[in-house]
């Protein structure tokens, strides 16, 4: 392999980050575009409503103001107002109609965490302490490739570093969660590299023990019982395209032997043949292991970590880019509902941004494919979603309210709880003698996150 890393190019940013507000889920519309709003060098951002969405930068008595109008019929004029307070920035709500949320609470003032999901009228907001970088942005992101969009500028710029290497033959490595889109990255790196031949996707947990190396490498008529002719193999389908191996962690020993004869010698042997067959795949592999803890614990091969080191990216967990909801659920509609017109409540709105997502994009598609089948109005309410997504409480609460010593003394147990267990719900629910869900109503209930 003649490509190194110093074939990819690296954005190379540099400089402090910068806060930003994105404007994401509209419950009313939701395949309208989401929006960025950089707050580095802003000091006031003004929220109401108006005919159309307009984002407008002004100086009023030498304040740098960011007048923010939404086209949300559930909004006031003039809703709320968000304000930089001595290096916080910090959330009012101008006595609106409808009120204003953060998480599950209707607020009158509060300081912003970064993650914070904001409700106005039927539009979600989230706050974040980075991302401005990058300045304003109204619309939906520029998509490298199917699969490579997002807000997030950090995110960008790694999806930016894998198009240049994707145009090399560097093995590419995906690290991420179950269901965060690694199949759909490794898609979009063999459309980017220009290669002529298959993509194939193996799903290397899935294969069996038995057949593994046969459905692999392939195997010769007779090779074993039920072998009734030649076949070519896996690896071998995807001559002159891309081999992706999800989950290669999984592979036993043996296999990987195989596989590291593969791509040492560029050739594969079939199961009971003698002569090796030259191949020419480019590889990527994603896992949601660290690898090299299974080298450190002899899992995994040395020589074969070794040689499919190369470009390294890793996947967020849905609940770290909250700022793509709005983008994902456009598209996931477009997939399963593209000739209807669907829309949200605004307590289904604020579950899809409360919910922690543990098995992230995946479970936010069957989430939303189970409320369509179910919707006979082309509209989701809190009661269509999944228990586990929809156990919030509704956020149309009637007056805002301190917390009583009995709910603070409960949020202190719950946030000492989760970082005892490093934001295993499963293990708090068992020091607590609570059901998982229990754990996650509360954490909604009091905004606090696993991480």
């Amino acid at each position: 392999m003649s490509d190194t890393l110093s074939a990819i190019v690296s954005s190379g940013r540099t400089g402090a980050a910068k806060p930003a507000l994105y404007i994401g889920l509209a419950g009313d519309a939701p395949h309208t575009p989401p929006a960025r709003i950089a707050l580095g060098e802003v000091d006031r951002v003004d929220l109401g409503r108006a005919e159309v969405r307009s984002l407008k930068h002004a100086t009023n008595d030498g304040a740098r103001v960011v007048t923010v109008s939404l086209a949300d019929p559930r909004m006031s004029t003039h809703h709320a107002r968000m304000s930089r307070v001595g290096g916080r920035w910090v959330l009012e709500d101008l006595d609106s109609k409808n009120g204003t949320t953060v998480g599950p609470d209707r607020i009158k003032r509060r300081p912003l965490e970064d993650g914070d999901a904001i409700l106005v009228g039927h539009t979600a907001l989230v706050f974040r302490d980075s991302g401005g970088e990058d300045g304003d942005l109204d619309g939906a992101p520029v998509q490298i490739a199917p699969g490579l969009a997002t807000l997030s500028s950090s995110l960008a710029d790694r999806y930016r570093e894998l198009a240049s290497a994707a145009k090399s033959n560097v093995a590419i490595e995906i690290q991420g969660e179950t269901g965060t889109g690694k199949e759909l990255v490794a898609s979009a790196v063999h459309q980017l590299s220009g290669r002529s031949g298959r993509f194939v996707a193996v799903n290397c947990a899935a294969l069996s023990g038995t057949l593994l190396e046969a459905e692999l490498f392939g195997h010769k008529k007779g090779a074993y019982t039920g072998a009734t002719e030649d076949r070519e193999g896996l690896i071998r389908s995807a001559e002159g395209g891309t081999l992706f191996l999800d989950e290669i962690a999984e592979l036993p020993m043996p296999s990987q032997a195989s596989l590291l004869r593969v791509l040492q010698e560029g050739e594969v042997t079939p199961v009971g043949g003698d002569r090796p067959i030259k191949v020419d795949i480019r590889l990527v592999t994603a896992t949601h292991r660290d690898l090299d803890q299974e080298v450190d614990v002899s899992k995994f091969r040395a020589d074969l970590r070794a040689r499919i080191l190369g470009f390294e990216i890793v996947l967020p967990a849905l609940r770290r880019r909250r700022e793509d909801l709005a983008m994902l659920v456009s598209a996931l509609l477009e997939r399963h509902a593209p000739k209807r017109t669907v829309t949200f409540s605004s307590d289904a709105v604020a579950a899809l941004y409360a919910h922690d997502w543990p098995l992230n994009i995946r479970e936010l598609e069957r989430s939303l494919a189970g409320a369509l089948a179910v919707i006979s109005a082309d509209r989701i309410e809190l009661q269509h979603l999944p228990a586990s997504v929809g156990a919030t409480e509704p956020i149309d609460m009637p007056i805002f309210r301190e917390a009583t010593p009995e709910e603070k003394g409960l949020k202190e147990q719950l946030t000492t709880a989760l970082s005892r267990h490093e934001g295993n719900i499963a293990a708090v629910g068992r020091e607590l003698g609570k059901d998982p869900t229990q754990i996650r109503r509360w954490m909604k209930r009091f905004g606090l996150k696993r991480d």
